[in-house]
């Protein structure tokens, strides 16, 4: 039978079908935590879920690499090609990197033309490419994978298990992420703690911790719980003062915790309204597509960020589309044009705010896909390159490794699926450190980042 503590962790997701809206989860007790929260932070985690092409995001650009590319993928560079207005993965309509300090000899890469708001962020030192970044549980190489002598993670190449393996290092049933456990080394600094962790894209593993649960948000703002609005005024009203009353007259203890649940609910739609209310928003403009609204959101949540309490922030948000087995030449780049578009307002914003050196947004990803196409699309992949943008970014730079364009090298799981050289801890532990946490809570929230003797990149100031 369920115990009452195992029901708190699961009744977490129950006001979503009230809301749409997850309730933050009661605080187990007030520890004493080393992180630093002194000053604001927060994080942003762009989920592209679907699994975007990386090799069609940062393509090779010296004339010797593309020729190897354009062999491969001849078949999508000849329906590219075919578009109206002229191909925009010829070589000469490419954006190229001209990184800081180039790690990478002779060989050169770029970004497609519908990526140019983060080719501009990246020439002003305000953004950075990881390479070949992935779930691992030790370095692996092509003969280890092949030979099954590498310990691997589970359930490679499926969409749920390696979404929740990104934000949680397990398959998909995984309780805690990453995201929640930089917000249990944290919450301590914020006045109210339901404000930690907030999600405009859906019910997030990545967010939950131990000490702190997502707190959903709609890119229209604070969402109405449906099973009171939707009522008629008199049993709206009844329901309402149903469930803000403390429950301290109910003798049956899960009972009397989903109101005790339900009432921090509603106080936090109510102070999160009145604080949205009454800021001054942000004019920066922003795209009118669905990662623009939400990321317009975070923009206008982080604009009230005093008046929440809040020191330390955890946002998720997300865009679909990217599992492009087919018609990638049609779907993809208008993906691409709305990451770059949203992510660079974004950062305008956070500029208008004053707190460009505060933020950090980062994007993630199911798995990148294979090197080969399967006519006019691609195939599930692993390793993939990632985008970091904010003020405190040592951007401009190229981190990790983008493997060659070819196939049977050292990184290649077959059909150019990349074996990651950059494992998610290694990935996020920067940004933990720079969020705050010292290195015992870095090792506690990333519990695989040991297996690493190479340790983790260094793109944050």
């Amino acid at each position: 039978m369920q115990n009452r503590r195992s029901f708190l962790k699961s009744s977490l997701a129950l006001p979503v079908m009230m809301s749409g809206s997850s309730m933050p989860g009661l605080l187990a007790g007030i520890n004493a935590h080393a992180a630093d929260t002194s000053e604001y932070r927060a994080l942003v985690c762009v989920f592209l879920f679907g699994g975007m092409d990386c090799h069609d995001t940062v393509l090779p650009y010296d004339t010797a690499s593309y020729n190897d590319y354009a062999g491969i993928r001849a078949a999508l560079l000849d329906i590219y090609a075919a578009q109206p207005g002229g191909s925009t993965r010829a070589r000469e309509a490419l954006l190229p990197l001209a990184p800081f300090n180039n790690n990478f000899g002779t060989r050169q890469f770029a970004l497609p033309p519908q990526m140019s708001g983060i080719h501009g962020l990246f020439a002003q030192g305000r953004a950075a490419v990881i390479g070949n970044v992935g779930p691992l549980r030790e370095p692996t190489d092509r003969a280890g994978f092949t030979g099954n002598t590498a310990n691997v993670p589970a359930r490679l190449f499926s969409h749920n298990d390696q979404q929740s393996t990104w934000m949680s290092f397990a398959p998909e049933g995984a309780q805690l992420g990453w995201g929640g456990r930089f917000g249990d080394a944290t919450v301590t600094g914020n006045t109210q703690s339901v404000f930690s962790q907030i999600s405009l894209g859906g019910n997030s593993v990545f967010l939950t911790g131990e000490r702190v649960s997502p707190f959903q948000i709609s890119a229209g703002g604070v969402p109405a719980i449906r099973v009171i609005e939707a009522a008629p005024r008199q049993l709206s009203a009844v329901l309402r003062e149903h469930f803000e009353s403390a429950g301290a007259n109910r003798s049956n203890l899960f009972e009397r915790d989903f109101i005790n649940l339900s009432r921090v609910s509603l106080a936090a739609n109510d102070t999160l309204d009145t604080a949205l209310q009454a800021g001054a928003g942000v004019n920066t403009p922003f795209p009118a597509s669905a990662l623009g609204a939400q990321l317009r959101a975070v923009a206008q949540t982080i604009a009230v960020r005093s008046t929440l309490g809040a020191s330390r922030q955890v946002f998720f948000v997300s865009l679909g589309g990217f599992d492009t087995h087919s018609t990638q030449a049609d779907d993809l780049p208008a993906l691409q044009q709305d990451i770059s578009d949203s992510l660079t307002a974004f950062y305008r914003a956070t500029e208008e705010l004053g707190v460009a050196n505060d933020v950090t947004a980062f994007t993630a990803a199911d798995f990148g896909r294979t090197l080969t196409v399967n006519g006019d699309g691609t195939d599930h992949g692993w390793g993939s390159h990632h985008f970091v943008v904010g003020g405190a970014v040592k951007g401009g730079d190229i981190y990790g490794d983008i493997p060659v364009s070819a196939l049977g090298h050292d990184q290649d799981a077959g059909n150019g699926r990349l074996i990651p050289s950059v494992s998610v801890e290694q990935f996020a532990a920067p940004l933990g450190n720079w969020f705050g946490l010292n290195q015992q809570e870095l090792h506690t929230a990333l519990p695989g980042l040991a297996s690493f003797p190479s340790g983790a990149l260094d793109f944050m100031s």
